[in-house]
């Protein structure tokens, strides 16, 4: 697709999802209520949002977040293009700050949000985007919204992506950021050991990576937020089965991803892809895990959750059982998921 053509279908997707934003923006609360009432359940019984439905089942009409046989480039445009579309708007921040990290590869682009004045502490937070697409752009909405409820600095970080830089390119990049925020702190104003490590989906995976790597260090995360993460690629749960279509995310698309994220001839059951597979967790950081009730990963989500509460690890668990993969960048059209990321504020101010 040449880019004129891209640009056009871009340009295409974000007037078509604006209109669909609003529409659910501004459903009155009886609607919503009404229409929650003839919504499909899963096995366990949760029912999902109207607003939620709505976006999963036009999600394929709409092919913006259908990454097959587009180029990476085009994918992450679509992703921003989601982001424009239904990311919340905010009032100026005292603090949007861009950032260079040193990197094991060259300069790691960041950004840093603070709402006000002073700050309680810092979270590192990690995009989601199957490890392929996102940004500090398309993820913006739930960073601030975290930064604002939480009053923390939150440093968003723009990680190396696959195909360009595959596994374990991120990690790396993860890694680096987090011994950073460490280093940084201090000049910030804050004490490196109110510290979080938070991401959703791809981004959540790595700050369950970042928190095994770490947990030997003299410093290590006053908690590690894990928003829908990916925890094990070398199976596939029940709930992939229950989800594999008709959900936003697919079975497919999570295929693709690991696909281009992880090598050939490379195993699957290496930690640092699969966390759910390290031997040991004991000694990681608290964790504060999100899961939403009508996504594919939600079974592995559950399991690290559980794996870390036999080691002894403290662990907070919230089930959003109306809510699909990805709701954290849809509180604009959502209530329930703006509600789910302001209680993901207040596990950071309880671990600080």
């Amino acid at each position: 697709m040449s880019p004129i053509t891209s640009d056009v279908v871009t340009s295409a997707i974000v007037r078509s999802e604006r209109v669909a934003a609003a529409a659910l923006a501004h459903m009155p609360d009886v609607v919503r209520r009404q229409a929650s009432r003839c919504m499909p359940t899963n096995a366990a019984g949760d029912r999902i949002a109207p607003e939620m439905y709505a976006i999963a089942t036009s999600a394929g009409l709409m092919k913006s977040f259908s990454f097959a046989g587009v180029t990476p480039e085009e994918a992450r445009r679509r992703m921003d293009a989601d982001a424009i579309a239904f990311g919340e708007t905010f009032a100026p921040f005292a603090i949007e700050q861009d950032l260079a990290i040193d990197g094991p590869a060259g300069p790691i682009p960041a950004v840093r949000y603070r709402s006000g004045e002073t700050s309680r502490g810092l979270v590192v937070f990690f995009h989601g985007g199957g490890w392929v697409v996102g940004s500090p752009a398309s993820h913006a909405a739930p960073a601030k919204r975290i930064a604002a409820r939480a009053g923390v600095d939150v440093v968003s970080v723009d990680y190396r992506l696959a195909p360009e830089n595959p596994f374990p390119a991120a990690v790396d990049d993860a890694l680096a950021a987090w011994r950073f925020a460490v280093a940084t702190a201090p000049a910030w104003g804050l004490d490196p050991r109110s510290v979080v490590l938070a991401g959703d989906s791809a981004g959540g995976n790595l700050s369950a990576v970042v928190a095994q790597q770490v947990r030997g260090d003299e410093i290590t995360p006053a908690l590690q937020v894990l928003i829908y993460p990916v925890t094990d690629l070398a199976a596939k749960s029940a709930s992939y089965h229950e989800f594999s279509s008709g959900f936003y995310l697919t079975e497919e698309q999570m295929n693709l991803f690991r696909e281009q994220y992880v090598p050939a001839n490379t195993d699957l059951a290496d930690p640092r892809i699969s966390p759910l597979r390290a031997a040991d967790v004991g000694g990681v950081a608290p964790a504060h895990v999100v899961v939403a009730g009508f996504d594919p990963l939600r079974d592995e989500g559950l399991a690290y959750a559980e794996k870390l509460r036999a080691a002894g690890v403290p662990v907070s668990v919230e089930r959003a059982g109306s809510m699909i993969h990805g709701f954290a960048n849809l509180a604009k059209v959502s209530p329930e998921s703006g509600a789910v990321l302001d209680r993901i504020g207040d596990a950071i101010i309880a671990a600080l």
